[in-house]
């Protein structure tokens, strides 16, 4: 296994991660209200570490079969990251909202909140983005070595989705506060960019 290769798939997995959205946000708040967490936390990871094996796999077989794939989903990849990293930011300038813990489908039995985690998860299509095609794509520039990267990006999911989901009780005060979304977006924002600079310019 080629570390650097490791620690790049896992900046990578993580950068892309630690949007805000849905998924996050539902797991947020299983944390904070301390219900299935780490069932919630397992089938978030799992799912990410099934979609990237695949982009990985499979976006590798078809750029040897179709040499123009892999350019054409640089660019498209550098495109969707751009835009990302836009709506990040204008998240985070428009943003006055903190999060609310509700009464919805966390509260349930187990299955129900299972079924809940992994529909907002599967059903999503920016997950598909995110791992199949865009994590597909990063991973052709390292030949070889893409299993290194796969298993760095999919160590990032399991280390995130159990830190927020374990962590999210020291988190509850901050996320109580808009500031707190508004910092860690334009955060993603810079990332989002670095990434399609990265992407586009071939570096």
């Amino acid at each position: 296994m080629s570390f650097p290769v490791f620690i790049a798939g896992l900046s990578m997995g993580l950068s892309l991660i630690v949007a805000i959205g849905a998924q996050n946000a539902f797991l947020l708040r299983q944390g904070l209200r301390g219900r299935h967490v780490f069932a919630v936390c397992l089938a978030c990871a799992l799912s990410d570490a099934v979609l990237i094996g695949a982009g990985v796999a499979g976006f590798g077989t078809m750029a040897t079969l179709l040499p123009w794939l892999d350019p054409v989903m640089r660019y498209a990849g550098a495109a969707f990251l751009a835009w990302y990293g836009a709506k990040s930011l204008w998240s985070a300038w428009r943003s006055t909202g903190a999060l609310t813990v509700g009464n919805g489908a966390e509260k349930g039995a187990l299955g129900a909140t299972l079924l809940a985690c992994l529909a907002i998860t599967w059903l999503n299509p920016h997950v598909y983005l995110d791992t199949v095609v865009l994590l597909g794509a990063v991973s052709t520039q390292f030949g070889g070595d893409k299993p290194s990267f796969a298993a760095g990006a999919i160590t990032g999911s399991f280390l995130f989705f159990f830190s927020l989901g374990y962590g999210a009780t020291r988190l509850r005060p901050l996320f109580a506060r808009p500031a707190a979304w508004r910092v860690l977006e334009g955060a993603i924002a810079l990332i989002m960019w670095a990434i399609a600079f990265k992407l586009a310019s071939g570096v």
